[in-house]
Formats: C-alpha cells, sequence, structure tokens
C-alpha cells in the first residue's frame, strides 16, 4: 500500500504525454463524447488511418515522428504489419472527445476484438477501394453488427491503380444485408480516400487536402453514449499492468458516477462479490492517460487499485451490486504442447528456462488474453495451450522468446468435439485471391484437404476462390500455396463453426533428414547428401543428434552424419579439392515451422534459433516406437 503512494506521483509523470494536452481534458466531464472501434480486414490501412487522425488532432507534433504508426507500437505488430493488441486512444475535435479503439482484423485474436466492441457506440468500416470486405472485415463487422453498433465505411485506397470504389460500396451494401443488419445500420454514411496520403472527402470526386470529413462523420453519425442514471455499473474488458500500482482495470462506464476514493463491489462472473475500493480513476487523453476525480457514464476509463479483478468482472455499487453480462468470447479451435528445452542446447541462449519461468509466464498471459486457455499434463514440465489459430499461438511464443524464455512447441492440433455422438471439428472459411493461371493449383490444393469451393470469383485480372475447409486443413496450407503461386496468393481464414469431420486428411509424405551426431555441420558431409533432400541448416552450424536439419525427398525418415570431414591421404591435403556448392537453405519462420512439424517432432525456440527436432533424439529408441505401433 505504502509503496503505491510514494510511487504515484512519478506514474502519473510517465502517463502524461504533455501539460497544454492534459489541460485539455479539465472540463471533460461536461464534454460530449463519441467511443469509435475501427475494424478492417488486415493491412487495408486502419492503422494508419487512426496515426492520421491523431495529427488532425495535433496530439504529437513534439513527440512522435510523422509518418510512424503510433498504434502498432509493438515490435511484432511493426515488422508483421498486423494489429494484434487493441489500443484506446483520443483526440478533440471541435469541442468532442472522441475515444478511438484500434482492433485487431486478423480472426485469430477475437478475443481482443470481442471485448473491445464492447466499448464502442459505433464503427469505422474501412475496406480496401480494390479488394472489398475480406474475410476478416465480414468477422468483426458480424459482431458490430449483432451489439447494434452504428457503422460508418470509409473506403481507403482510392489512389490504388485499378480501384473500383462504387463497387466495394455495393458489396459492403450486400454485406451488411447478408449480416442482417437493420435498416438504421444500412443507412450508413460513405467516405473515401487515401490515408496514406492524408485526404478524405464525402464525394469521390473531391479530393481534399485534410481528413475531416472522417472526424465530422464520426462526430454527426455516431450516437453519443447514454448517460444512464443510477448506481454505477462498469463492465472490466481490459487491462493493463504499471511496476508502480499494478494491474489496471479498464473499461466503459455503462451507468451511473465513479469517483476517486469511491467504495465499490467486484462482482465475479461466478456471481461472487468483493468490496474493494478506487485509488485512482484515469481517462484516455491523447496517447496516455490522465487522472481525474470523477467519470460519468459513456466513459472509458482506467480504476487503480482494484484487487483480484478479471477480464468480465463488474464494478457496481458497494450496498445493491448489480452484474452486467459478462464478454462471450469465440472458443478456441487449436491446441499446441508447450514444454520445457530439453535439448542439448538447453540454456545455451536463454535466461528463463524452467518449467516455473514458462508456467509463470503462461498465468501472466492468461489475465490478459481472454481467446487462451492453458491446461497442465500428466507431466510437471509441458501444458496443453489452447488458442484460436497457428497465428494467435505463434505470436505468444515469439513474444516469450523475445523475452528470453526457452520452450519447446509440439505439432498444432485441432479440438474436436463429441456432438450427439457424432465426431465434431472446427470447420472455416477460406478465402484466396490469386492470378487466373494458378486458380486450378490452388483449387486442387485445397480439395486434397477436404476442402469444398463455395464460390469463384473475378477480380480484374485475379480470381478470388471461397471454401469451406476443415482447420485441419488449412494447417501448413500456406507455404505449399505460396510455394505454388510463384508467391502471388493472398490467403485469408476466419473460424466459422464445428461440423462434421471429414475424415483423414493427406499429410506430409515426405520424411525428414535427421542428424546423426553432435558436432558442427561441414559443407564436405552435406555436399554428399544434396542429392538425398533439401537442408534447413548452413555449414558450420552446431547441431545435435537427433535434430532434424532437412527434408528426405521419400518417404520415410532419414538419418545422415552432416558433421562428416575429409581425411587427409598421402596423395593430398583434406581441403585440396575444388570447393563445395551447396543449395541455399530452407529457413522457416516461426508459423512455418508450426505447420511443418510432424506429430513426433517438436520446434525448439530460444531467443535466437528456431529448430526442429525429433521428440526422441536417439535412433534405436525412434525404431522400437515404430515397432510398438
Amino acid at each position: 500500500m505504502s509503496k503505491i503512494g510514494r510511487n504515484t506521483s512519478n506514474y502519473q509523470a510517465k502517463q502524461k504525454n504533455s501539460s497544454t494536452f492534459a489541460a485539455l481534458f479539465t472540463n471533460q466531464i461536461t464534454m460530449e463524447i463519441r467511443n469509435v472501434a475501427i475494424i478492417a480486414h488486415v493491412d487495408h490501412g486502419k492503422t494508419t488511418l487512426v496515426d492520421k487522425m491523431l495529427m488532425a488532432g495535433k496530439l504529437f507534433k513534439d513527440h512522435q515522428k510523422v509518418g510512424e504508426l503510433i498504434m502498432d507500437s509493438n515490435d511484432l505488430e511493426r515488422e508483421r504489419g498486423i494489429t494484434i493488441l487493441s489500443k484506446n486512444v483520443s483526440v478533440i475535435w471541435k469541442g468532442v472527445k472522441i475515444n478511438i479503439i484500434d482492433t485487431p482484423g486478423h480472426s485469430d485474436f477475437g478475443g481482443e476484438v470481442e471485448r473491445v466492441l464492447n466499448m464502442a457506440d459505433g464503427v469505422l468500416l474501412l475496406v480496401d477501394a480494390f479488394e472489398g470486405p475480406m474475410p476478416q472485415t465480414r468477422f468483426v463487422l458480424q459482431k458490430a453488427i449483432d451489439l447494434g453498433l452504428k457503422p460508418i465505411v470509409v473506403i481507403n485506397k482510392v489512389d490504388k491503380p485499378n480501384c473500383r470504389p462504387d463497387e466495394v460500396h455495393e458489396m459492403v451494401f450486400d454485406l451488411m444485408f447478408n449480416l442482417d443488419a437493420t435498416e438504421n445500420q444500412l443507412d450508413f454514411p460513405t467516405v473515401y480516400g487515401s490515408a496514406k496520403e492524408g485526404w478524405m472527402s464525402l464525394d469521390l470526386k473531391d479530393r481534399t487536402d485534410n481528413i475531416s470529413a472522417v472526424l465530422d462523420s464520426i462526430v454527426e453519425h455516431i450516437p453519443a453514449p447514454d448517460a444512464l442514471k443510477g448506481t454505477p455499473q462498469m463492465l472490466i474488458t481490459s487491462l493493463e499492468y504499471s511496476n508502480y500500482v499494478g494491474r489496471i482495470a479498464i473499461g466503459r462506464l455503462h451507468r451511473g458516477v465513479l469517483k476517486t476514493g469511491q467504495d465499490v463491489s467486484l462482482v465475479k462472473t461466478d456471481n461472487s462479490v468483493k468490496r474493494v475500493r478506487i485509488k485512482e480513476l484515469h481517462v484516455f487523453d491523447g496517447l496516455g492517460r490522465s487522472k481525474i476525480d470523477e467519470v460519468s457514464a459513456g466513459e472509458i476509463c482506467a480504476l487503480v487499485g482494484i484487487e483480484g479483478f478479471d477480464i468480465g468482472d463488474t464494478i457496481a455499487d458497494r450496498e445493491n451490486p448489480e452484474a452486467l453480462d459478462p464478454i462471450a468470447i469465440d472458443e478456441p479451435t487449436m491446441s499446441m504442447l508447450f514444454t520445457i528445452n530439453n535439448s542439448p542446447f538447453f540454456g545455451k541462449e536463454g535466461k528463463l528456462v524452467t518449467s516455473r519461468h514458462i508456467k509463470d509466464r503462461l498465468d501472466k498471459e492468461l489475465e490478459k488474453n481472454l481467446a487462451l486457455r492453458v491446461e497442465g499434463t500428466s507431466s510437471a514440465d509441458a501444458w496443453n495451450v489452447f488458442g484460436r489459430g497457428v497465428l494467435h499461438l505463434s505470436v505468444l511464443i515469439e513474444t516469450m522468446r523475445r523475452e528470453g524464455y526457452e520452450l519447446q512447441v509440439g505439432q498444432p492440433r485441432v479440438i474436436v468435439k463429441e456432438i450427439a455422438g457424432e465426431k465434431h471439428e472446427p470447420i472455416e472459411d477460406l478465402t484466396i485471391d490469386l492470378p487466373d493461371e494458378y486458380s486450378g493449383t490452388a483449387i486442387e490444393m485445397v480439395t486434397k484437404r477436404k476442402g469444398e469451393l463455395v464460390s469463384m470469383e473475378r477480380k480484374g485480372d485475379r480470381i478470388h476462390l471461397e471454401f469451406k475447409i476443415p482447420s485441419r486443413g488449412i494447417i501448413g496450407i500456406r507455404s505449399n500455396m505460396l510455394t505454388a503461386t510463384a508467391g502471388e496468393a493472398i490467403i485469408a481464414h476466419r473460424f466459422v463453426e464445428f461440423g462434421l469431420w471429414k475424415g483423414p486428411i493427406e499429410k506430409r509424405i515426405n520424411g525428414s533428414i535427421i542428424a546423426m551426431e553432435s558436432g558442427t555441420s561441414i559443407a564436405y558431409g552435406m555436399d554428399k547428401l544434396q542429392d538425398r533432400g533439401k537442408f534447413f541448416i548452413h555449414p558450420g552450424e552446431p547441431v545435435y543428434m537427433g535434430q532434424v536439419v532437412g527434408e528426405n525427398n521419400r518417404e520415410g525418415d532419414l538419418t545422415v552424419n552432416v558433421t562428416k570431414t575429409k581425411k587427409m591421404s598421402n596423395m593430398r591435403s583434406s581441403g585440396a579439392d575444388d570447393k563445395v556448392k551447396l543449395t541455399p537453405p530452407i529457413i522457416f519462420t516461426l508459423e512455418e515451422a508450426l505447420e511443418y512439424i510432424q506429430g513426433d517432432e517438436y520446434v525448439e525456440v530460444t531467443p535466437k534459433s528456431i529448430r526442429l527436432r525429433k521428440i526422441l533424439l536417439f535412433e534405436h529408441e525412434r525404431k522400437k516406437l515404430v515397432k510398438q505401433k
């Protein structure tokens, strides 16, 4: 308690962006508010648009470089060009405070999408002027429409060649109609422009020099939040963590008023009630937060000092607590085994390597990652981690390795359910955009994986394919599809439902090339094996016995000696012959490695390396297991 008191002033200093900006918020109890979420497909430009909106509010003239993606503050987000974590910022526009919520576009982050939409009164639906609405657009839009949110359609990237904004506008209307939007939702305003070039207009032919049209549309068309009177009610929909004050509860105040120092009830999802006190109240101002004494209904705020809360809990009146409906989160569809790194290279690169380290980190992730589940196994060193897809889980793994963790991960497995005595598995919508000449190859590849072609549409010189496919069939399809289409295919998928089991799916036929002994890989030894398959390592890399160093050209695993050196004879030296010429190795990304491995293999993940290995390192143990099977 005393530590919190001592550090409060330091914490508040860190939260402020500037004294000038904070001054704008001194009267925000009486200020009009708009809460708006931005939803779009991956790479349609929503984060860029948010940056331009912040620039229009002149919020970071001194401390941000123009052109940076401010909202994508996470290193992973900047590298991949996708939004992973939802974020809250605000801007003052013509005397109205606009709380902007940037949402992930990928369906693997449905847990993030679900909770942030609970804080909004309307949405900006951002659509690419060429591609039109895509699967992830549909995924988030469906949730927004179900919640009754008013949409504003922003058709972005009208500067692209071959764009078709009028046609895309019709596609958006048809999509919303198919999603059972109300008449009010279908009567949406449309803004055209280019976030990258910094202009937006209500008239496609009237190019402006600013994005005022978007901000004006928000103020005009997004309803102000209802200022409901009565006892306070706030659903905790997000959280942050501070080294000074611990966990901070974030949500939208649904009803009543909250004040600093107020005693309230924390109603848990199991209906148990706990008495707590609000030590500090914060509201979002620009890129940070400001301390405030009182918050009215409709505002998005952060509560400091609340102990033992979880996402989905309700802050309510102390004497007469009334709980709000908890957030319904899409259930996981895939699982992976996480275990400690027990390879011969254990502990060489990472600092956090024990089972206690990994368990604590997974528990910490559970506090803020709604779509994640963790279950123990018969081993104290392994856990089954359930998530929304390979991307969802790989982002967690990548984050952990960057934090200094070492771990091993097993093959992704879909979750199978028994419904009415029959086996059911997750079914997804898969869309592929690719050049015309590759369409036959793509259809053949997907149908082999139990995919069913739903529609085929021409978009310019490209073909748009839609399939229904089991989640099992999607594992590993991306890398194969990109190889087959010379990198031209654009692939997206989203979970739809649990459907009847589709039967066995053709798996990877080629076996693995496995290192026979530990040592350093030698070009001479690898050169003699090039006709046996493709390698995943460079010469000179350290390898260990049981490590997967390549892919066999044939079915079945092949154990080889890549550490073999050339012996010196009495006629010549060991290096006298011509230089060895090796084909460049295949280097996997983390997702590609996870999708590539077979059931008897692990991906070894360390801060500096991604390696593939057999679960059983000794060859005689692997042969014994095959005989037993």
